[in-house]
């Protein structure tokens, strides 16, 4: 079922609302900008893989990627019901959250018809509480996600821009904890960015430094290509 979000999101990209849920060959459009094919997908972006492969044989594509720097949870016990719980949690995202998802289209990004865009977005998550179960696992369904805000869009289009996400400078060679402590994220999180970087061509594999895999970045020419 769609969510609020991705409505919301759908008349934010698109021009006005006869540009939205547009019919092209087999496929559904989310929004057309003249000629510019407009997809939001909150979900993994290996579902639109394909899909996104297809469309960019004729057509500039442009794949949003919603990602919440902050969640407000609102709970209830049943649909519709009063909330019993109001509060935004305390974790937070980054646009190095991306990664995590991207190691599913390296194979489609990048491509010169192609632009990937990070919105960096607020949103409300509104969860149904369920009675306890006797298996581990959550206490609530999401009902719905709703946009509160896009805070800040971020467009990439080359291998170079996903390298320029890192701040600071890295060593020559590098390793994923190198990576992690630059971007301030988790080990795990470092190696999927190197994976992506790598597949991209915007790093390259140099040797091993006992179980650490040493990477440099690519030549300039080689990483916007």
């Amino acid at each position: 079922m769609e969510t609020s979000l991705h409505r919301q999101l759908k008349s934010y990209y698109a021009p006005n609302a006869d540009c939205e849920e547009i019919t092209l060959g087999s496929y559904r459009i989310d929004a057309v900008d003249g000629d510019r094919l407009i997809e939001i997908q909150h979900g993994s972006l290996g579902a639109i893989r394909d899909k996104v492969r297809c469309l960019l044989k004729e057509h500039d594509v442009h794949v949003v990627k919603p990602i919440p720097i902050r969640k407000y949870l609102v709970k209830r016990k049943k649909k519709n019901g009063e909330p019993i719980s109001a509060r935004f949690s305390p974790s937070r995202g980054s646009v190095f959250d991306l990664f995590d998802d991207l190691v599913h289209f390296t194979n489609v990004f990048p491509h010169p018809r192609l632009t990937l865009e990070v919105a960096l977005t607020i949103q409300e998550e509104h969860r149904i509480a369920r009675k306890p179960r006797r298996w581990r696992g959550k206490d609530y369904r999401v009902e719905d996600r709703v946009l509160r805000s896009v805070e800040e869009q971020i467009e990439l289009n080359t291998a170079a821009d996903l390298l320029n996400l890192i701040p600071g400078k890295l060593p020559t060679p590098f390793h994923t904890k190198h990576l992690a402590e630059a971007a301030g994220v988790q080990r795990w999180l470092a190696q999927k960015m190197a994976y992506c970087l790598r597949n991209t061509g915007a790093i390259t594999l140099v040797g091993k430094e006992k179980n650490a895999l040493l990477y440099e970045i690519a030549a300039q020419d080689q990483a916007a290509a």
